[in-house]
């Protein structure tokens, strides 16, 4: 056979892992060889690829972003025949198989092209961690872990100055990346997509603290946590090919309104695309790797339409459907078991 993969939406940590592994378990089939498409869905439908082979992947495991190229392009943007168009490209390209690694966008057209007939595996892949099916994404520890980093560099240089730090991290829909981190870095409020947050609420709990004695505090927010007023103000940054509003700013909004209500000096680091950025943790190249070979298996077995995913301990096959039904939000027990610390 010959497997075309593809990486689609935004880059993270891991992603070359999964391209590596998928070829290296691949190769132990001599028929089978591999096309990479450049940058998603839309160097498939472009016939942009390029020859992987175990020699062009060797030395991926470390290595952050994706040899690949990404985009966010949609294959049925503006009405189009989506399955008629990739299931030409693939033709043109003699490809069997696609192996899409992405999240819900990505795997979204994947299940689209599966029920049009094209045979299709999917790997999961979202730093915010918050697609269903799968206990963990890649690229989601790694994130915490900067976030965690930053939380701690954020103590020293807020204690010296009796600050509140604002910290902004990814997030649009679920608050695990900043509940996680949150957690780890001891920060003294997290707000998440989950909870609509009160600011009077959340200004009190941050006096109570100081007037006890604490010079400082830290405010974890993720980046689609909004007011339960819609008091605060932000500016969207246009969408994207899939509908999807650029998001930002609720750090620095959030920030002065702290400090406008507090007379707290407050100030705001939002770490963006730091979050994606560089080698991948040990735990994703790991979770990263056995992806990649459960995949290839599936592909091997003539599994189609199905994702690969992280249970308990065990790596399964999902139907895409059941994947893509619902995001997964952020568990309830797990976010108060980090209000237990909050100011």
């Amino acid at each position: 056979m010959r497997i075309g993969l593809l990486t689609g939406g935004g880059d993270c940590p891991g992603l070359n892992a999964v391209i590596r592994a998928v070829v290296r378990r691949g190769v132990e089939h001599e028929d089978n060889s591999f096309a990479g498409f450049r940058s998603g869905w839309a160097g498939v439908l472009a016939g942009e690829s390029i020859e992987l082979t175990q020699e062009s992947t060797t030395g991926l495991l470390p290595r952050g972003g994706t040899i690949l190229r990404t985009s966010r392009t949609n294959p049925f943007a503006d009405g189009a025949d989506g399955v008629a168009r990739v299931r030409a490209a693939i033709e043109q390209a003699g490809v069997d198989v696609l192996v899409p690694i992405g999240g819900e966008d990505t795997l979204g057209v994947a299940l689209r092209l599966s029920e049009g007939g094209i045979p299709v595996v999917g790997v999961p892949k979202t730093i915010d961690n918050d697609l269903g099916g799968t206990d963990f994404t890649f690229g989601f520890h790694t994130a915490v872990q900067i976030a965690s980093d930053a939380i701690d560099r954020l103590h020293t240089t807020a204690e010296s100055h009796n600050r509140v730090m604002v910290l902004e991290v990814m997030g649009r829909h679920a608050g695990w990346i900043a509940t996680y981190s949150g957690m780890a870095g001891g920060a003294d409020a997290i707000l998440v997509p989950e909870r609509p947050f009160d600011i009077g609420e959340l200004c009190r709990r941050l006096r109570r603290r100081h007037e006890g004695g604490r010079t400082f505090s830290i405010v974890v927010v993720a980046e689609g946590a909004t007011p339960r007023d819609g008091g605060l103000s932000t500016t969207a940054k246009g969408t994207d090919a899939f509908g999807h509003e650029r998001l930002g700013g609720i750090g620095a909004a959030l920030a002065d309104e702290i400090e406008e209500i507090t007379g707290y000096e407050t100030r705001v680091t939002v770490l963006g695309h730091v979050q994606r950025g560089g080698t991948p943790s040990a735990y994703d190249r790991v979770l990263a790797t056995r992806f990649g070979v459960a995949a290839m298996d599936a592909v091997n077995a003539g599994h189609f339409g199905v994702m690969v995913a992280l249970q308990a301990t065990e790596i399964v096959e999902v139907p895409l459907a059941d994947a893509l039904r619902e995001p997964k939000l952020l568990d309830p027990a797990f976010y108060e078991a980090a209000e237990v610390f909050f100011a």
